[in-house]
């Protein structure tokens, strides 16, 4: 197999402004040389020059398909490589031009790089074929009706499923989802998507620890009870929890540090039964 290697960094620099006609003329002349059999070595040299002469029309094929979130060099790339395989397929004794045949292969070399890596969340074969059909059907209905079709007139107009079509639309994101961090207009005003997503809900803690400790607190006598809510509801120092109580401040730090050992115990013993 005969690998093209492009001469230059600066692949215009080797072809200078050249008109259609000119380019074409070029071609065709090039074409029929290799169809003489010339040498390994020219043959490779007429297949660069070949390319060169071209690239311009494989960027306005890739060019068709910019803005789809697809970087326009990796865009050019892959037209680049379908114009390379077209100078290598192209048989000019079939009576056909050059460009008839190498606009469709880079088209559909970049179809295909869409189609097979261009996805960043890549959905069902299925599902990006009838999106292909909703795009053609959302143009002609848009024409007919002179308005944006309803998903009901998509479906109908394509004889497919409602629902099989609201799936299709909602995977448009999926070959090129926004950032979290990308803003967006709403109401005037630029807003993070991040931003709205929700956090976690504190009432989950707050009901998680009442289902573990109602059991326990339940067994305790009413002086207890108090003392615990009066340190962790009320936020009372030592001095006036012994102030209701009856005790001193030493005696509530022991009553506290006791009631809370015994507490930690039970609940311990409670999760290992779980």
């Amino acid at each position: 197999m005969v690998v093209v290697t492009l001469p230059r960094n600066d692949l215009e620099s080797s072809t200078p402004d050249l008109t259609p006609s000119e380019r074409n003329a070029e071609t065709a002349c090039l074409f029929d040389e290799l169809a003489a059999r010339c040498s390994r070595p020219r043959r490779q040299e007429v297949q660069e020059r070949l390319v060169c002469l071209n690239m311009g029309v494989a960027r306005d094929v890739a060019h068709r398909y910019e803005g789809r979130g697809v970087a326009s060099d990796d865009l050019h790339q892959v037209a680049y490589l379908g114009l390379v395989k077209a100078v290598r397929r192209f048989d000019p004794a079939r009576g056909t031009v050059f460009l008839g045949y190498a606009v469709p292969t880079v088209r559909g070399e970049v179809r295909r790089w869409f189609r097979d890596a261009g996805w960043m969340v890549r959905p069902p074969r299925s599902i990006q074929e009838l999106q292909a059909r909703i795009t053609r059907a959302r143009s002609e209905l848009a024409h007919e009706l002179g308005r944006s079709p309803e998903l009901s007139e998509i479906a109908a107009h394509l004889a497919e499923d409602q629902g099989a079509v609201g799936r299709a639309m909602a995977a448009n994101g999926c070959f090129s989802p926004s950032s979290l961090d990308a803003e967006e207009d709403d109401d005037g005003q630029a807003t993070a998507l991040a931003q709205r997503l929700g956090g976690a809900d504190p009432g989950y803690a707050r009901v998680e620890a009442r289902v573990t400790l109602t059991p326990l607190v339940s067994g305790l006598d009413d002086r207890e009870r108090l003392m615990l809510h009066m340190r962790f509801v009320d936020g009372a120092t030592q001095r006036e929890i012994g102030a209701a109580l009856g005790v001193t401040q030493t005696q509530v730090s022991r009553l506290m540090s006791a009631l809370l050992a015994r507490l930690r115990g039970e609940l311990e013993g409670v999760s290992g039964a779980a």
